[in-house]
Parts: structure tokens; C-alpha cells; sequence
């Protein structure tokens, strides 16, 4: 490694990275230690305003596109050249840890900053980007600002979601636009050279490995659906039985039909059922309506999408005297991260003699849809017990600032060739 890229690598400063973690844990903090910073909210329009004070405050420029995916640029010496491009996102889960996304945006600034304490000149300029939506939880689907930003979704696609007060995307977005009326505005699927994304496991394998680090080699496929059921209500303590249409009766009989359907002996599949609307939503009253997700996961093409072609004619059988309406939300095929990428990654970590190891991705992240326009790679960090997507997450400082200096060095030596 050359001697300027370890004195970029040696500025990462694990106290900093530590404190910016808990002042973006202040906006949208819940109890537990948690954090609900719904897409698109006051919390995210917060978190936005904070990032960029950290950025203008190194004279980096700031950008952001139309789904509201936001830019941070260090400028390198060729202005015509693909840029090097890392990040994650800032939305949470409803109630959500400090670290699932967050770290990935906080560690680029880290690395961008550490860079340029170095006063290291790099050939390729450096973004972070903040990608919008990724989590899915208030507005469907998921990786929504990485997706559209890739060509992969259409803004008609998605600008008509609302969230489950009625809110409409098309105006929540307008919204968190015109919050940074100063950024520059940027085009979607603007050439870049690389992205690598840093991120907590959200898994236990480090940590039962006891390795700082993840290389990951891709990320496996899935499947979204809401299925919906539709029945009649009547009352709970006259009506028989056998003369109602119980909308949740159906829904559990089709969810249970679909846990057959995804038995997997090998413990690689994943199926569940992370979200339910009922319909009135009374103790005493039979249900009409019931709305449900269903996400299917697995690493291999062909599986995913024989279960994926499954779910409707199986929810159609299992609902009987219900009628059903099956509706794809999201469809991501597995995929594969560049190998230049993946083993600079690997050598990075070597040469700084943090302990690694290989691993694919069971979540899905914005570094999916990155990778079919760029080279792309991931870098994971232990998160403890590998509890993610509750308030209970947890990481490590240590363990924060290795994933960054594994990163900064990467992040140079691909924005230097």
C-alpha cells in the first residue's frame, strides 16, 4: 500500500465515526436504543440536513436526484473519469437499530474525510451517496432510490405508493426535495467506475467466526408480494361458521399452504410474512379484508422463481370461499459482485491485517441494482448477535472503524486506476 493511502487509511477516526452514529441515532430515537426514520419523513429531511452540514463543512458539493438519492463529491484530478461510489442509506425500519444503513453513509464520509486530511490526490473523484427508500417500510417497494436510479424502476412506477395513512410518495418526495433547494441537481444513472457499500452483517456469521470483516461475494434472490383476501363481515357471536367468509381464516390458511410450500430442511430459504392489514379490525366482528406481505428468499435463480410462480395459484386454492388478489411487488434475481472488486476488498483488509472472511448476503441492499451498471462490492462489519431491524442492534467502535479503513483503502485504490 503506498504510503500516502496509509495515512489516509491510519486518519479514520473511530471517535468521530462513534459520535456521528449517535447524533444520527438522536433523530427519529425510539426507546431501546432505537430508531424509526421512515423514508421521506421530517426525521429523514433531519438526517439529510445533518449529513450535508458534515459535508459542506469540507467544502465537499453536494447533489441530489429525483427520487431524492443524495450526493456528496470530493472532486479527483480528472473531472472527465467515472467516479468511485460508496454508500448506503439513512431510512430505518419502523422500529429499527442505529446502524443498518447508516453505517454505510457515515463510513464513506469517514473515508472521504480521512482522505482528504491525507491531502491524497486521487485520479477518479469519490461520492458518497445516501440512497432513498430502501428500507420499504413506509412507502413499497424496497431499494426504491437505488432501483431508479439504476434504470431499473421508472419514477412512474413508483411516485403513486402511499404509506399507510394515504400519504402519496409523489408528495412526501416533494417535500424532502425542496429541503435542499440548494443541491445541485443531478441525472439518474450517471456513469460511475465502482461502488462498494459498507454495511452491518445483520447475521451472526462474523461474529460466531470471530472476523472483523466481511468480504461479500453477492447477495442472494427474492420475491415480494401483497396478497389480499376478500370476505364479508358479520357479527362474531351470531353467524355460523359455515355461512361465513372470514377474510382471516383464508389468510391464515393461505399463509400456512405457503410455509409448506417453502419447507426447506436446509435452513437456506426464507419466507416470511412481516406485514398484516385487517378489515375492520374488531374482536367481535368477522373480518372482510385482510392485506398481507409475503418475501421469499434464496440464493439460487431457479428456486426463487419456481416458489415466486407458485404463489398465486396456491393462495387462489388455499383461500376457498374467499376471493384473492396476488400482486408482485418486488422482484430481485440473485447476484454475483465483481471479482476485481471483491479481492480489492480482500486485499485491503489483508494489507491491514484485519481478520476477514467471504460471505454472501441473505438482506437485500442497494448494492444489488449497483451491480448491474457498475463493478460493485460490500463490505460487512459484525453487528452483535446478529440482530438487525430492531431496536436491540448493536456494533461495535472498533469493529465500525475497521470496516471504514478496509473501505478508505479500497476507495483508493480504485479511484486511482
Amino acid at each position: 500500500m503506498r504510503e500516502d493511502h496509509q495515512d489516509a487509511v491510519h486518519r479514520v477516526d473511530a471517535a468521530r465515526l462513534w459520535q456521528r452514529h449517535m447524533e444520527m441515532a438522536q433523530i427519529g430515537a425510539i426507546p431501546r436504543n432505537g430508531v424509526n426514520r421512515a423514508a421521506f419523513s421530517a426525521e429523514d429531511i433531519r438526517a439529510r440536513h445533518l449529513l450535508v452540514s458534515w459535508a459542506r463543512a469540507r467544502n465537499f458539493s453536494v447533489s441530489q436526484d429525483a427520487i431524492g438519492n443524495l450526493f456528496v463529491r470530493r472532486p479527483g484530478l480528472d473531472p472527465d473519469a467515472p467516479p468511485v461510489m460508496s454508500g448506503s442509506h439513512m431510512d430505518s425500519q419502523p422500529r429499527g437499530g442505529r446502524f443498518d444503513g447508516i453505517y454505510g453513509v457515515l463510513a464513506a464520509l469517514e473515508a472521504l474525510e480521512a482522505i482528504d486530511e491525507a491531502g491524497v490526490e486521487t485520479r477518479r473523484s469519490i461520492e458518497l451517496v445516501a440512497w432513498s427508500n430502501e428500507e420499504g417500510g413506509r412507502f413499497a417497494p424496497c431499494t426504491m432510490g437505488s432501483a431508479v436510479y439504476t434504470g431499473a424502476r421508472s419514477m412512474d412506477e413508483v411516485v403513486g405508493a402511499t404509506d399507510n395513512a394515504g400519504i402519496v410518495l409523489a408528495a412526501a418526495l416533494a417535500e424532502t426535495l425542496a429541503a435542499l433547494p440548494d443541491a445541485r441537481q443531478r441525472a439518474f444513472k450517471e456513469p460511475a467506475a465502482a461502488y462498494v457499500e459498507a454495511h452491518i452483517e445483520q447475521g451472526p456469521l462474523l461474529e460466531i467466526q470471530q472476523k472483523t470483516v466481511g468480504v461479500v461475494t453477492g447477495i442472494q434472490g427474492l420475491r415480494w408480494f401483497n396478497i389480499e383476501v376478500f370476505g364479508k363481515t358479520d357479527h362474531a357471536g351470531t353467524t355460523p361458521l359455515k355461512l361465513r367468509k372470514d377474510a382471516v381464516r383464508a389468510a391464515v390458511d393461505i399463509i400456512n399452504a405457503l410455509r409448506e410450500l417453502t419447507h426447506d430442511p436446509a435452513d437456506v430459504l426464507r419466507f416470511t410474512v412481516g406485514r398484516m392489514l385487517v378489515t375492520p379490525n374488531s374482536p367481535n366482528s368477522v373480518a372482510s379484508h385482510v392485506l398481507f406481505s409475503v418475501d421469499i428468499r434464496h440464493p439460487d435463480a431457479a428456486t426463487i422463481r419456481r416458489l415466486g410462480d407458485a404463489v398465486e395459484p396456491l393462495a387462489r386454492k388455499a383461500a376457498g370461499v374467499c376471493d384473492v388478489k396476488v400482486t408482485p411487488t418486488l422482484q430481485d434475481d440473485p447476484c454475483a459482485f465483481d471479482k476485481d472488486v471483491v479481492d480489492t476488498i480482500e486485499n485491503a483488509a489483508n494489507d491491514l491485517g484485519i481478520s476477514c472472511m467471504r460471505l454472501a448476503s441473505g438482506a437485500s441492499h442497494d448494492a444489488n441494482y449497483m451491480s448491474r451498471v457498475c463493478p460493485t462490492g460490500m463490505i460487512f462489519v459484525p453487528c452483535e448477535n446478529g440482530v438487525s431491524h430492531n431496536e436491540a442492534e448493536n456494533a461495535k467502535p472498533d469493529d465500525l472503524a475497521a470496516g471504514a479503513r478496509v473501505l478508505t483503502a479500497a476507495l483508493l485504490e480504485l479511484a486511482n486506476r
